[in-house]
């Protein structure tokens, strides 16, 4: 110590202490107002700045009151240097932390608020943050009197080694960003692999895309698998899609009756069922000419790629009932079959397929 410690000294420490408090305190209750009002905001950029801020100004004020308390006693240089290092290194420890934390949380915005870029993709997020949180430690590492730049020579020499060791988590990592960047997936799309995977995409982080399957288990599949692999995304480029039903009627049905009841049960099922698209055109194509049925396929408008199966089952269903109230008849598969036994030609018989396997053990005992 330079001089002597006195009473003078300890009420202005305490005066200082208490001050940085209070003003931690003040801000903190102030910030807690402010987050109110960002909360009823339509943008939620301003949430993630008044958060971080209530976290940086208040450690930033008791900082503040701790260095003010140091340099009111009667410390050597030596100790009051290194109580200031200390403070310094402390207060670029939290706005480290809380600058990732806000320029991660502005980025989820962005990407949240972008059609084409994965919304709840962690990969950019988790970038940002480890970049934002290596800079803070290089400033903290020379407010400390540590050169960095042989550090960096290092890590530039030790990067070669470390990018031939990590060759497949550092494809995964920009196969992961090529994916993102091209805008072709979207966290909430239905996709599915050439290899047979498919559900709707959970997240694309820096390793491995997430996908959740229709009975609700996880499928794992690394990015650089999912960047080689042919795709098809039902999502893109609308989320509405037509899904056609194969349907047919006998030969005597009067196809003209055929084709308006099967629009009146579409439009029936296209307004009365969840999921599917009040708007869509109806449309009825009849293209075959069967063994013995008349062929045509229905064309109907879905929301997503999973509403397809109820919809689908509901119009069966409703067109099943329809036909049958109005007489129209669904004839079961039949085929013409010509028996000979010696020289006697057995007359020909319309024979439907349950009816063939029948005779087949006959013949066989």
């Amino acid at each position: 110590m330079n001089r002597a410690l006195t009473v003078h000294d300890l009420v202005f420490c305490g005066i200082a202490l208490a001050t940085g408090l209070l003003v931690a305190f003040l801000s903190r209750t102030l910030l807690r107002w402010l987050a109110g009002h960002a909360k009823r905001t339509r943008w939620s950029g301003d949430d993630v700045i008044v958060d971080a801020l209530r976290t940086v100004v208040p450690w930033a004020a008791i900082a503040g009151g701790a260095a003010a308390a140091a340099a009111v006693l009667p410390l050597t240089r030596t100790i009051q240097h290194t109580v200031n290092q200390c403070l310094t290194v402390l207060l670029i420890f939290v706005v480290t932390l809380s600058a990732a934390r806000v320029v991660g949380g502005l980025v989820q915005s962005v990407t949240s608020a972008r059609s084409g870029v994965a919304g709840s993709a962690t990969i950019f997020v988790n970038i940002t943050r480890v970049l934002v949180l290596a800079i803070g430690f290089l400033v903290a590492l020379q407010s400390l009197g540590i050169s960095i730049a042989p550090m960096l020579t290092a890590l530039g020499v030790g990067g070669l080694a470390v990018a031939l060791a990590l060759q497949d988590t550092l494809a995964n990592l920009f196969a992961g960003i090529h994916i993102l960047a091209s805008k072709t997936v979207q966290r909430g799309d239905y996709i599915r692999l050439s290899s047979g995977e498919e559900g709707y995409v959970e997240d694309i982080n820096w390793r491995q895309t997430t996908i959740r399957a229709l009975s609700n288990n996880l499928v794992v599949i690394p990015n650089g698998e999912l960047a080689k692999s042919n795709m098809t995304n039902f999502m893109r480029p609308e989320q509405q899609l037509t899904i056609l039903v194969q349907a047919g009627v006998a030969y005597d049905s009067d196809l003209e009756h055929v084709e308006r009841v099967t629009l009146e049960v579409v439009a029936e099922v296209m307004t009365g069922i969840t999921g599917a698209v009040p708007d869509h055109e109806p449309a009825v194509r009849f293209h075959t000419f069967g063994d013995s049925r008349i062929g045509f396929t229905v064309i109907l408008g879905v929301g997503e790629f999973s509403d397809q199966y109820r919809i689908k089952h509901e119009f069966i269903k409703r067109l099943h009932r329809r036909y049958r109230e109005e007489g129209i008849r669904i004839p079961a598969p039949t085929r013409t079959v010509a028996l000979q036994q010696g020289a006697v030609l057995i007359p020909q018989q319309r024979l439907s397929d349950d009816a063939m396997q029948g005779g087949a053990s006959a013949l066989h005992d």
